[in-house]
């Protein structure tokens, strides 16, 4: 390792394009916003955030710096489950405003450089969507959903072992006796993919958003909606799974493609699956575009992990010429300062629990080195509404909790409801400027003030401030593959081009040298007095 040269001012990075309108590949390289818009913005101050809170935040998101808005479902719903219970795709629900607020949003957001992205449920619907009420009353509608007799003398056992995701059974009887399938909550009935009807239904629905004017679409689930017709029960380690990753979703994927190329859209899979050659198929030229990448969200802070997680991922991807997708947190899990400041930094859904101690001091140091490694990287990165302000995950009083994954649970998985608390956008005002009337639906904790946006905006050292100076340098890093550079034990360094500036990130014990550089372009904290790199530290230099 080189000796460091003094630190000079960061040197100003291309002018920003706002999204590059005009570049066809532009999802390869982008930096997309997940909008979770019940907590985003409040534009009515009823307490729920809506669309026109959103329109409202354009200018922060351009200013941001991010080239597109993943919105999480925005659609009719008793929100069972946080709007992934979808009674009508082609319609609004009323807490966010409606469909003409959506495409106005969708147009404003475009002329501002920022397309929008979809999220679409296809593997199953609410309760109340019209077609299952009609299954329930015993129509030929049944037919769209799993529907079987329960085993046992009086069928009064379910029809298979399959467990919810949420837990327990993973099946519901209805008062005729018949049992219906929900890999989720009893509130969202599985569909029947090998049903024509609703593979015409989806598609229909694909071309309903395409036309109205969005850049992508978000596949929720997107390994579970095929099932094995003869719905037997689970046995481990028995090939095909019943229902993960059947290769009958592959043509249905493929129908999907011919869509969105009819459109230059783009489609991005919601695919958790831990064997590489499988996930690689979802990427073929003619299935998705993309998938997310979450062996490297789960990754503990670990130097090794980290880099076979980052060597895994790109590794999977080439043999299909998918660029990777990079996510630290999402709608789903722990937030990135919390996990961090844990003993446990990695993420499993099954090891949640209330009370788990927590160094939000460690967490933010951490968060803010893996947002300049997850930056630096080739390919699109999803950055969650608040990662930028370093929200911590909040706890959620018990009688406050909306989430079925805690319900389902017993109580004992503190769920989902903690990542998603509306956001503080103004320190002085009523609920941290997210609401001016009512109480926000989920409860912001009492120092959530001094995350606020405007508080941010105005300090330089803030994490508000050191994403949208990574977003504005980004370009410089070039869009070459990784290369990885020789450091110490501990040290992850790696450039993209040859030549070309460099990352390093050092999660081990003591400080680090530098390689030699002419400046230092972007740091996720300063460097010591001897001009060393600190444990968990990330910089950007320029060679």
């Amino acid at each position: 390792m080189g000796q460091p040269t003094p630190a000079l001012p960061p040197t100003p990075g291309p002018a920003r394009t706002g999204g590059h309108p005009h570049t066809p590949d532009w999802w390869r390289t982008a930096v997309i916003y997940q909008v979770y818009v019940r907590s985003f913005a409040d534009g009515d101050g009823d307490g729920t955030g809506d669309l026109a809170g959103v329109r409202a935040r354009l200018p922060y998101l351009a200013e941001l710096g991010v080239e597109a808005l993943w919105f999480s479902p925005w659609y009719l719903s008793p929100m069972k489950d946080g709007g992934y219970d979808v009674t009508d795709y082609r319609a609004i629900d009323p807490a966010f405003g409606t469909l003409e607020d959506a495409e106005k949003l969708i147009a404003e957001a475009r002329e501002a450089g920022i397309r929008a992205i979809v999220d679409i449920v296809p593997n199953h619907v609410s309760d109340q969507h019209p077609w299952f009420r009609a299954a329930r009353s015993g129509g030929p509608e049944r037919e769209l959903f799993h529907f079987r007799p329960g085993r046992g003398p009086d069928g009064e056992l379910p029809p298979n072992d399959w467990k919810s995701e949420f837990g327990g059974p993973a099946w519901s009887r209805l008062d005729d006796g018949e049992w219906y399938l929900h890999l989720f909550a009893p509130e969202q009935p599985d569909l029947n993919w090998a049903h024509p009807t609703v593979r015409k239904e989806h598609e229909d629905v694909l071309r309903f958003w395409f036309e109205r004017g969005v850049a992508g679409v978000r596949i929720d689930s997107a390994a579970l909606p095929a099932k094995d017709p003869e719905l037997p029960d689970f046995v481990e380690g028995r090939d095909p799974h019943p229902y993960v990753d059947r290769d009958e979703l592959h043509d249905i994927y493929r129908s999907w493609r011919t869509i969105a190329d009819e459109y230059d859209g783009v489609f991005v899979g919601e695919v958790w699956l831990p064997d590489s050659e499988r996930f690689a198929r979802y990427l073929r030229p003619d299935e998705l575009h993309t998938a997310f990448n979450f062996a490297f969200l789960s990754c503990p802070w670990d130097a090794d992990r980290l880099r076979t997680a980052i060597d895994g991922t790109l590794a999977e991807h080439a043999p299909v010429g998918a660029p990777a997708t990079w996510v630290l947190c999402n709608h789903d899990v722990t937030r990135t300062v919390t996990r961090y400041g844990r003993v446990d930094t990695g993420f499993d859904f099954a090891t949640k629990a209330f009370g788990t101690p927590t160094d939000l001091a460690l967490g933010t140091r951490r968060a803010r080195a893996a947002a300049l490694l997850s930056l630096a990287l080739p390919g699109s990165v999803y950055l969650y509404q608040g990662e930028e302000l370093g929200l911590p995950e909040a706890e959620i009083p018990l009688d406050r909790i909306q989430d079925p994954m805690h319900f389902r649970s017993q109580g004992t998985d503190p769920g989902r409801d903690g990542c998603r608390v509306p956001l503080p956008w103004v320190a002085d005002a009523p609920h941290a400027g997210f609401g001016s009337r009512g109480e926000p639906w989920l409860p912001q904790p009492a120092d959530w003030q001094a995350y606020a946006a405007d508080v941010q905006s105005a300090d330089p050292d803030s994490m508000l401030s050191l994403y949208r100076e990574a977003l504005r340098l980004r370009p410089v890093l070039g869009d070459g593959p990784l290369t990885w550079l020789p450091a110490p034990e501990g040290v992850l360094a790696f450039s993209r081009a040859p030549g070309g500036p460099v990352c390093v990130v050092n999660l081990a014990e003591a400080p680090a040298e530098l390689p030699a550089h002419t400046a230092l372009l972007l740091g996720s904290g300063p460097l010591d007095p001897r001009g060393r790199l600190p444990r968990d530290t990330a910089v950007w230099l320029r060679r």
